[in-house]
């Protein structure tokens, strides 16, 4: 009986570890699927003191758009090489625009900071505009674009992003 309760318990543990971070895929009508080399998508998210950001207030700017949470380890493995990208970028046009999906909103985003000693220029998505527009099925999700609004790279899952040929390539936008 043991066995089979342990068993059960594994099966349990795979499942839900290959089920990851993903959300169930919303139909959503009227919107564009985002490409790369095409212009993306206008959103408007709010910082974790509510003050809102258009994207295209960023022209200008090299974009890295990142859709993330709290409770995902993937999201988690990626954050400190996001933040040490942010830090190399200091200076430069570069904006990391951090959207949490997290349900429990800017409380549980300021709780992981304060537990982790992470920081990112976070921001949230007041009813999943963001992540609808974007056709977020799962996180992370990170978009790279240019200072013209285009999508440069889509990229699914977590990534080195200090990694000397990402940095590299971002600084090749700037130019």
């Amino acid at each position: 009986m043991k066995r089979f309760v342990l068993y059960g318990l594994i099966l349990s543990a795979v499942v839900l570890m290959m089920a990851g971070c993903n959300k169930k895929k919303e139909e959503v009508s009227g919107v564009v699927e985002v490409r790369e080399n095409k212009p993306v998508p206008e959103i408007t998210v709010n910082s974790l003191t509510n003050v809102p950001l258009k994207l295209s207030e960023l022209k200008g700017k090299v974009v890295l758009l990142n859709f993330w949470a709290t409770w995902c380890p993937p999201c988690r493995e990626e954050i400190p090489s996001m933040v040490k990208l942010n830090s190399a970028m200091a200076g430069k046009p570069f904006q990391m625009v951090a959207i949490s999906i997290d349900e429990g909103g800017v409380p549980d985003i300021e709780a992981f900071f304060k537990e982790s000693g992470y920081s990112l220029p976070a921001f949230t998505d007041p009813g999943g505009v963001a992540v609808k527009a974007y056709g977020i099925t799962g996180v992370p999700e990170s978009f790279v674009i240019d200072k013209n609004g285009i999508l440069v790279k889509k990229v699914i899952g977590p990534l080195a992003w200090n990694s000397p040929e990402t940095i590299a390539f971002l600084e090749g936008l700037m130019k």
